[in-house]
């Protein structure tokens, strides 16, 4: 028979457990193949970040939206504790809390085959249109010289319609991840008259690291630093490289 000290001992721990284990809601685009509701595990981040979740004793629940919508709802709506995957900036740790780096992805540009532009330091793109996605973060010096109006960009809602603008000769460059711009061209069926005549320039702007943005406050400080720890028991670039192929 068990001892009434013992099993209050044993009620107590379940208890407190279930109490602990919390639901995390997050917001998320579809960027395949880091995110999207079709793929296995709805994709490399995702899979990341659920692992690290589970291991930190919570569950994840992602919801996708366009990316605009995503940003804005992590921000304003109580419902959600904060978006990802997302580049480091320092205008966002102003207005989230980011995590510790869940994953990497090698940032560049998209070109035409039959127009292969050589750079070497931003300053030699002022002389081109580059494709950009409306609202994403790029690399700090990048995006400061959009800013300050030194380079010329043209700007779409999604990678897509930045790689259409691409073939149509609207713009010379777009900027994009490599692993997403191998995954559209070989699935996107908008992208299947065009994808022979683009390739991914040889030289990266960064291997950009990746995170989730949570809402700033007492509960975004507890869930990220649960999350950061569940970071630390997983394997995340084995994730990666079973969701990405490299």
């Amino acid at each position: 028979m068990i001892n009434k000290s013992v099993l209050v001992a044993i009620l107590l721990f379940v208890f407190s457990s279930v109490s602990y284990a919390e639901i995390v809601k997050l917001t998320s685009l579809d960027w395949p193949p880091y995110t999207n509701e079709s793929l296995k595990e709805k994709g490399a981040s995702v899979a990341v970040a659920k692992a690290a979740f589970a291991a930190a004793g919570h569950e994840l629940v992602v919801e996708f939206y366009p990316w605009k919508r995503a940003v804005y709802l992590a921000k304003e709506d109580a419902g959600y504790d904060g978006y990802f995957p997302e580049y480091f900036s320092e205008e966002l740790k102003k207005e989230f809390i980011l995590s510790n780096p869940m994953g990497s992805g090698p940032l560049g540009f998209a070109e035409l085959k039959s127009n292969s532009i050589t750079w070497n330091d931003l300053n030699d793109l002022k002389k081109y249109r580059v494709g950009v996605v409306s609202g994403y973060v790029n690399t700090a010096a990048f995006d400061s010289m959009v800013a300050k109006g030194q380079l010329k960009v043209s700007a779409a809602s999604d990678d897509i319609k930045n790689l259409l603008k691409l073939a149509s000769g609207r713009s010379d460059l777009a900027v994009i991840d490599k692993n997403v711009l191998s995954f559209l061209l070989s699935s996107d069926a908008k992208l299947k008259s065009v994808a022979s005549t683009i390739q991914f320039n040889s030289h990266l702007l960064e291997d950009k690291q990746l995170y989730i943005c949570f809402k700033k406050g007492s509960r975004g400080e507890k869930i990220s630093k649960a999350f950061n720890e569940g970071l630390g028991k997983i394997d995340v670039n084995a994730i990666m490289k079973s969701h990405l192929g490299n």
